[in-house]
């Protein structure tokens, strides 16, 4: 049986953009349940994104954690931590290549935007930006004492429909008070009856929110 987080996923890592070496920004790419680095890595065609270097880590067999990010955080482990260590491991790489936290951006879309903001949440710094394409902070509850640091306004923007089959908008606004209370700078954006999907409104909000920043 395996016990050690670091076993279950490796570190495989699919690249785009500008390559690491010669970016000065870059953007951490989480993939859904399912999803695969590649499928994440093409929404950067529409993104505003073309001077960064892109890398997207490939969950084993396609998801991040077994159960609904809703369930009690014990019953997603080992596999959440292992994925947590995974994008750590990740930040510092980036950190060893020159790149400050403060020009690595991080995105996610539904199992990949809870594990997203389940990370920065935990790992608060001022961070170039954060897009969570629907997604809430992971468990059975919102625990804040696992939640440190300082955003130091950092630019977040999370989308998310109304409702959602996976992501309960209670917990979509949950998600948005804790980390406005760590001082980031928090803009959500609910979409009636939008099904779980990535809507051209919600690429442009990040496009202005996040993206277009010096």
């Amino acid at each position: 049986m395996l016990t050690n987080p670091n076993n279950l996923h490796t570190k495989n890592i699919t690249t785009g953009g500008k390559p690491i070496e010669e970016a000065s920004k870059v953007l951490i790419m989480i993939h859904g349940r399912g999803a695969n680095a590649g499928d994440i890595i093409s929404l950067a065609d529409y993104l505003n994104v073309k001077d960064f270097a892109l890398l997207a880590p490939q969950a084993t067999n396609n998801t991040w954690y077994p159960y609904s990010f809703m369930a009690p955080v014990s019953q997603n482990e080992p596999w959440l931590s292992s994925a947590l260590n995974l994008i750590k491991d990740l930040v510092n790489d980036i950190n060893t290549k020159g790149i400050s936290f403060e020009n690595i951006y991080f995105l996610g879309f539904s199992q990949g935007a809870c594990l997203t903001l389940e990370f920065v949440a935990r790992n608060a710094l001022k961070y170039g930006g954060v897009v969570a394409f629907t997604g809430g902070l992971i468990g059975d509850r919102v625990r804040t004492e696992n939640y440190t640091g300082d955003f130091n306004k950092t630019s977040i923007f999370i989308g998310s429909s109304n409702p959602d089959p996976h992501v309960p908008v209670q917990r979509v606004n949950e998600t948005t008070k804790v980390l406005s209370n760590m001082n980031a700078v928090v803009s959500q954006k609910l979409y009636n009856d939008m099904a779980h999907t990535i809507s051209q409104d919600e690429i442009e909000m990040a496009n202005t929110i996040v993206f277009s920043q010096k």
